[in-house]
C-alpha cells in the first residue's frame, strides 16, 4: 500500500503559482493581517474559478472582473455557510487577470481535494495559533492514519478538533477512491471547531472536492456545545481521525465541563503493588485539553469503533499520565503506535513546535477480534527537516506498508520501521522505541558468557551510589575559571578539555560539599534529545568542577564487585545503551532517562580474565587521551611563554 502524500503529488509550479500571487498581490492589497486578507482573497478566487470551470454559463464575456464576482455570488447562495453574505471579491481587475493566469498553471480539478494545504503554506505560513495549541496537522500525518485505518464508504467518520479540515478531506478523498459518491461521503463526514474562521475553511475545502457541504460545526466539541450555546446532538460514529490541540498554557474547559469527564478527576495508584491507579472524586482542574480530547474521542466512537490521533507522545509514555494510558487500555484495545520525527510539526524558519508525538490508533471495547500482537514503529524522517524544507526522506510510506503486512498477518519485523509486539510486554509506556530492544530475549541468549546485573540492584546493595546535579543559574556563568559541565560538554568517555561556561570560586564552594565530585566517578547524560546515556570518566585533571542537574554522577563505592573502568564499558556498551534508549520518557520537548536507570540491566562477561583485560583496555586509552590532551594544553600555555 503506498501513502498518498499530497505535497509529492502536486508538482512544483503549484507552490510557484501560489507564491507568485502571494508576492503579487502583497504590494496591492495592505494592513496589519495582511497575509490573512490576501489568502481570504484567493480563497474566495479559487471558488469563482472552480465554478466558472464546472458552470461555463456563469462567464461573463470578455470581462474576466465579472465572471469571477458573479461566480462567487453564485457559490454564495448554492453553498451556504463558507463565506458570509457581505462577503465579495475585492482584488481589482488587474489582480484578478494575474491570479487567472496564474490559475491556468494548476489544474484546479485534479487537485482541488488539496489545493487548500499549498494555499496556507504560501499565504499563512505556518497558520498556527500557538498559545491555542493550533498546529495544522502535515499531510504526511494525516495520510499515514487515514491510510492504516483505511474507511469504507458506509463508516462514519467525525473530528471533534477538525481546524481547516485536514482529516476530513483525506478521509472524503479515500472515501471517494473506494467508490463513494461524493453526496454519500459528505453525508458521512462530521467536523467540531471552536474557531469559526477555521470551520469555514473546513468547509469550503470540502465543498470544493464534493460540490456538497458535510456537517462542519462551530463549537466546544468538549463542552458539546454549539457556537450559539445549543447542545450539540450526540451522535456516534464509526471512526474518529483527529489532533487534538496540545500545550501547558491552553485553558481545556470550565469547571462544569470538566464534571463530565473521568479524565479530569485526581487518579492515584492503589492497591498491594501500587501498579494500577484508580479514580476519586476530586477534580483535577487543571487537566490539559489532549487527556480530555481522549475521553471524548472514546466516547465519539461506536463499540468497536477505530479512533486514530496524533497525540504528544508525553501522553503515552510519561511517569505522570500512567493512568491515562490505563484508561486507554481498560475501554479500548491498542491496534498501533507510530512515533513521529521531531520534525514534523516544523513547518518553516521558527514555526511549529519540537514537540515529540506518536500517531495512535485504538479499537473501542467490546472488539469481536483479539489481536494478539501490537505494531510499534518510529519514523525518523517526515519528508522535511527541522527547519520545515523538503528532503528526500520519508519513512512514513514504508511504515504504511509494513503496518499492511502486519494487518494481513499479524507478525512485522522491520526493526524501528515496523515490529508487532506481544501484549504481553505492554505496561503503561506505549512509547515506540521502548519496544525496540528485548533485554529479557537478549539476556537469556548471553546468560551463558555473562553475568547479568541490574543497576538498581547494584545501588541497593551499595555497590554503586547515584546522584545527579545542579542548576547554578545563567547569571553564575563566565564568573570564573571553574568548569560547570553541561550535557554537551560529555562525549567520549571524557569532559571537553575548555567547557562553555565557567564559574567562580565562590559559586563553586556553594555547591562542592553536596556535589563531591572525585576520580574515577562516572558522569552519565540524563535528559535531551541525543546526548542521553553518552559517559565520561573523571580524572584529576579534570578537578574542580560542578556539573548540572541534567547529568547523573555514578559513583563505585565496592570496587572488589566491580571496577569503574570496567562499568564504564558496560554503560557504554550497545546491550545498555540499547535499554537506554528504550527507557527514555519524553517530556515533549526534551527526553529524559530519570529513575528508569535503575531497570538498567548490565551485562559482565563471567570470565576474570576478560574483565580484567576490559577493565586495563578502557584505563589505558584514558590514560592516553587525557595525557595527550595535557600535552596540547601545556603547548598552549608554553607558547605564549616565550
Amino acid at each position: 500500500m503506498q501513502l498518498n502524500n499530497t505535497l509529492e503529488l502536486l508538482p512544483v509550479s503549484h507552490r510557484s503559482a501560489f507564491q507568485n500571487i502571494r508576492n503579487f498581490l502583497a504590494g496591492r492589497l495592505l494592513g496589519a493581517t495582511r497575509d490573512r486578507a490576501l489568502m481570504d482573497e484567493l480563497f474566495k478566487c479559487v471558488f469563482a474559478k472552480h465554478w466558472l470551470m464546472k458552470a461555463p454559463n456563469l462567464a461573463v464575456p470578455n470581462d474576466l472582473s465579472k465572471s469571477y464576482r458573479g461566480a462567487f455570488a453564485h457559490v454564495k447562495k448554492v453553498l451556504p455557510g463558507i463565506f458570509l453574505p457581505a462577503d465579495e471579491i475585492e482584488l481589482d481587475p488587474v489582480a484578478l487577470q494575474y491570479v487567472d493566469r496564474q490559475f491556468d498553471v494548476i489544474d484546479l480539478e485534479q487537485c482541488r481535494a488539496d489545493i487548500f494545504s499549498e494555499l496556507y503554506e504560501a499565504f499563512a505560513g505556518t497558520g498556527i495559533k500557538a498559545s491555542e495549541g493550533q498546529f495544522f496537522t502535515p499531510i504526511v500525518a494525516v495520510d499515514l492514519l487515514v491510510e492504516m485505518i483505511s474507511p469504507k464508504p458506509s463508516q462514519t467518520v467525525c473530528d471533534p478538533a477538525c481546524g481547516a479540515g485536514g482529516f476530513l478531506i483525506a478521509a472524503a478523498k479515500h472515501l471517494v477512491d473506494a467508490g463513494a459518491k461524493p453526496k454519500e461521503v459528505a453525508a458521512s463526514l462530521q467536523g467540531v471547531d471552536k474557531d469559526a474562521y477555521l470551520t469555514r475553511i473546513a468547509r469550503g475545502r470540502l465543498a470544493l472536492f464534493l460540490d456538497v457541504i458535510p456537517e462542519v460545526i462551530c463549537g466546544d466539541s468538549l463542552a458539546a456545545i454549539s457556537q450559539e450555546g445549543t447542545p450539540l446532538e450526540e451522535k456516534s460514529f464509526d471512526i474518529v481521525l483527529t489532533n487534538p490541540p496540545f500545550g501547558a498554557k491552553i485553558i481545556a474547559a470550565s469547571a462544569n465541563t470538566l464534571l463530565r469527564y473521568e479524565l479530569a478527576r485526581k487518579w492515584v495508584k492503589a492497591g498491594k503493588g501500587k501498579e494500577k491507579y484508580v479514580v476519586n472524586s476530586a477534580m483535577n482542574t487543571s487537566t490539559p485539553p489532549q487527556i480530555l480530547f481522549v475521553e471524548r474521542c472514546l466516547n465519539l466512537l461506536k463499540p468497536g469503533g477505530i479512533l486514530g490521533a496524533i497525540l504528544p507522545e508525553s501522553l503515552v509514555s510519561s511517569k505522570s499520565h500512567g493512568y491515562v494510558v490505563q484508561y486507554l487500555q481498560n475501554n479500548a484495545e491498542l491496534i498501533s503506535v507510530v512515533g513521529m520525527p521531531e520534525a514534523l510539526f516544523k513547518t518553516s524558519g521558527k514555526g511549529g513546535t519540537h514537540t515529540k508525538t506518536v500517531a495512535v490508533v485504538l479499537q473501542k471495547k467490546p472488539v469481536r477480534t483479539k489481536r494478539n500482537a501490537v505494531f510499534f514503529a518510529d519514523a525518523k524522517w517526515c519528508g522535511h527537516d527541522s527547519r520545515g524544507r523538503s528532503v528526500p526522506l520519508n519513512d512514513v510510506p514504508r511504515i504504511v506498508a509494513n503496518f499492511s503486512e502486519f494487518r494481513n498477518n499479524g507478525q512485522a519485523r522491520h526493526g524501528s520501521l515496523g515490529i508487532s509486539v506481544s501484549r504481553d510486554r505492554l505496561g503503561l509506556n506505549l512509547a515506540p522505541r521502548a519496544f525496540e530492544f528485548d533485554t529479557e530475549a537478549e539476556s537469556e541468549r548471553i546468560v551463558g558468557t555473562h553475568e547479568i546485573l541490574t543497576f538498581g540492584d547494584l545501588v541497593k546493595e551499595g555497590v554503586l551510589s547515584l546522584s545527579t546535579g545542579d542548576e547554578v543559574g545563567k547569571l553564575a556563568y563566565s564568573t570564573g575559571d571553574i568548569p560547570f559541565v553541561r550535557t554537551s560538554d560529555i562525549s567520549n568517555w571524557e569532559v571537553k578539555l575548555d567547557t562553555k561556561h565557567c564559574v567562580s570560586q565562590e559559586v563553586y564552594e556553594r555547591f562542592q560539599s553536596r556535589q563531591d565530585v572525585r576520580p574515577n566517578d562516572i558522569l552519565m547524560v540524563r535528559d535531551g534529545t541525543y546526548l542521553i546515556g553518552t559517559c565520561a570518566i573523571i580524572t584529576r585533571y579534570d578537578l574542580p568542577m560542578l556539573y548540572q542537574s541534567h547529568i547523573y554522577k555514578i559513583r563505585v563505592e565496592d570496587a572488589s564487585r566491580i571496577n569503574p573502568f570496567l562499568l564504564l564499558a558496560a554503560l557504554s556498551s550497545n546491550f545498555a545503551q540499547r535499554q537506554i534508549k528504550s527507557f527514555c520518557i519524553s517530556q515533549d520537548i526534551i527526553d529524559s532517562l530519570g529513575d528508569k536507570i535503575h531497570q538498567i540491566s548490565l551485562a559482565l562477561p563471567k570470565s576474570k580474565e576478560a574483565r580484567k583485560r576490559i577493565t586495563d583496555l578502557v584505563e589505558k586509552v584514558i590514560h592516553d587521551r587525557i595525557e595527550a590532551r595535557e600535552l596540547a594544553r601545556k603547548a598552549c600555555e608554553e607558547i605564549m611563554a616565550h
